[in-house]
């Protein structure tokens, strides 16, 4: 038996993009069997997403048909991919036989597409009624504005998130990480998870719904930025804090630190890292309400002394006075940072024909466990490339029958 957590658990996978391929890559590093279903007729769309990697390296064009997305090979590790037209009947009854002996589907379909393909909770509860459906979707199982179809700079607009940081007078800011898309999968799988357990005690499946605008909008509720509209608190600072200063992101010499120091001690300890631990017993800066009230100063006199000085020597300052401060970094140099290479939370990504052809981070499973292990061995597979194991080893169908559902494109 594995020692991964979700051993034994088979997810039959229907998603594509990245909210729900998120998610099942997240029950495969669990250690779930997880079966990708596939259109015979390109697969899952995130496999035309440029950049490739192929022998020779990355591309923005493919260059050979060994080529792969590098959106694919992040998000299909620990996948086994078979195609299947979920639009023919046939189709339809193999996608039974699928969820005959599942534990879990999860699908990220626009609202209604699951009922008109009779692939919705509904009929497979009939076939299953263990089984534990899971819908990530832009609104909702029921649908939402428009037609219902949500990518994530729409979610953003509408969960209030793109007015919560930038300049206040500047227009709406788009996070750069796909914040939407990421957050609705972590909530499905704990959503999942926590139905497989209920259905150990019950006997009984049920269908986990999660939407991308309520997941965000969620989080946003988490900071009151009602209550600081009504006190008169601005809900965009740009790089500082008002509120809790001394905090925000301050230039150096050579780039940019965050900073954060609410407290008092924290407060004092910055002023000592500055040279000027009189500030502490200054009127201006003694208390927490006397720093909010003069934040803007207090900013500046931090900023005048930081942004001549090396990011290095900045940080080691503050720190050595157990301030809470670190510096900036970009992505490359982020998914580097040996601590999280050695937890596993970021992992190399190699092509699964060629090997490491170029020097490329993928997510890990950022949970670590002391009596259990959670890993992305399987490298993403090519489409259908497990069709004979799943569909003639799992499911006992004849080299004939597999023959002609191939031959009339039915997977």
């Amino acid at each position: 038996m594995s020692d991964q957590p979700l051993a034994g658990r088979t997810v039959i996978d229907l998603t594509t993009a990245l909210a729900g391929p998120y998610a099942t890559l997240l029950l495969a590093g669990l250690g779930a069997t997880v079966i990708k279903v596939e259109n015979p007729a390109g697969g899952d769309v995130s496999r035309n997403n440029a950049p490739y990697l192929g022998e020779h390296g990355l591309s923005l064009a493919r260059t050979g048909e060994a080529d792969m997305s590098v959106s694919m090979l992040v998000r299909g590790r620990g996948k086994l991919s078979v195609t299947l037209n979920l639009k023919d009947p046939r189709g339809r009854a193999v996608f039974h036989d699928l969820v005959r002996d599942a534990d879990v589907v999860v699908e990220n379909y626009s609202p209604g597409v699951t009922r008109r393909l009779g692939i919705d909770y509904a009929a497979v509860r009939e076939v299953n009624p263990r089984l534990v459906y899971t819908s990530i979707s832009g609104f909702g199982a029921q649908g939402g504005p428009g037609s219902g179809k949500a990518m994530d700079s729409i979610i953003q607009a509408l969960s209030g998130v793109m007015l919560t940081a930038g300049e206040p007078d500047e227009g709406p800011v788009r996070f750069g990480l796909p914040i939407g898309d990421l957050l609705a999968p972590l909530f499905a799988v704990i959503g999942t998870v926590s139905a497989l357990l209920q259905a150990e005690h019950t006997g009984e499946g049920q269908h986990v719904d999660v939407s991308m605008l309520g997941a965000l909008t969620s989080l946003m509720a988490c900071e009151p930025f009602d209550a600081f509209d009504a006190v008169g608190l601005a809900q965009r600072t740009g790089a500082t804090v008002p509120r809790l200063a001394p905090f925000g992101v301050l230039p150096t010499a050579d780039g940019h630190i965050a900073l954060c120091a609410p407290t008092d001690a924290f407060a004092a300890g910055v002023f000592r890292a500055m040279g000027r631990p009189d500030l502490a017993a200054d009127d201006r800066f003694r208390t927490r309400d006397e720093r909010v009230r003069r934040a803007d100063e207090l900013h500046e006199l931090i900023r005048s002394w930081s942004r001549v000085r090396p990011t290095a020597e900045v940080v080691a300052a503050f720190t050595a006075e157990g301030v809470p401060a670190a510096e900036v970094r970009d992505p490359a140099a982020a998914v580097r940072d040996p601590l999280v290479r050695e937890r596993e939370e970021v992992v190399p990504l190699a092509h699964p024909r060629f090997g490491a052809v170029a020097d490329l981070s993928a997510t890990g499973v950022p949970i670590r466990f002391s009596g259990a292990r959670a890993s992305l061995e399987r490298p993403a597979p090519e489409l259908g490339e497990h069709n004979d194991h799943v569909y003639r080893e799992l499911l006992g169908y004849s080299p004939e029958r597999l023959a002609e559902l191939a031959e009339e494109s039915v997977i």
